[in-house]
C-alpha cells in the first residue's frame, strides 16, 4: 500500500497529462520511504458528471484519496499525506493558475483485519 485514487473533472484533460500525474504521485509515495514500492497503486478516474460551486464550466477539481493499511505512526501518515499533496500541487500548478480548480487529498487507514489481500508483484519487486 498505498492505494492512491484520483478523481478529476474532465475539463482538465486538455491541460493535465493524468498518466504522468499518476507516475508523479507513485514516485512521491515511494520517495517517502514509508511504503513498499511493490504495494503502491495509483489510478485516475474522470468523472462524467459533476457540479462545482457556482456552476461555471471553467471550475475544475482533482480529489486524491490515499488508502493505507493500519498500523503506521501518526507522524508517518502526516508526512506521507503532505509529501503526496505537495507533489500533486507542484505538478498541477499550471492548471491551478489558469482556471479555478479545487485540489484535495484525504489519507485514511484500512483495517488489516477486514482487508484480505494477495500481491504476487512482490515476487518480482522486492521493495
Amino acid at each position: 500500500m498505498p492505494h492512491i485514487q484520483i478523481e478529476y473533472s474532465p475539463n482538465l484533460e486538455d491541460e493535465i497529462d493524468f498518466r504522468e500525474f499518476c507516475e508523479a504521485l507513485r514516485d512521491s509515495a515511494a520517495g517517502t520511504g514509508i511504503f513498499s514500492l511493490a504495494g503502491i497503486r495509483v489510478r485516475a478516474f474522470k468523472c462524467d458528471h459533476w457540479a462545482i460551486a457556482d456552476g461555471d464550466g471553467r471550475n475544475g477539481f482533482v480529489d486524491i484519496s490515499v488508502r493505507i493499511r493500519g498500523g503506521r505512526p501518526p507522524d508517518a501518515k502526516k508526512r506521507a499525506a503532505q509529501a503526496i499533496f505537495e507533489r500533486a500541487q507542484a505538478f498541477l500548478t499550471p492548471a491551478l493558475e489558469s482556471r479555478p480548480t479545487a485540489l484535495s487529498l484525504e489519507l485514511r487507514e484500512i483495517d488489516p483485519e477486514l482487508s484480505p489481500r494477495s500481491n504476487t508483484i512482490r515476487r518480482r519487486v522486492a521493495t
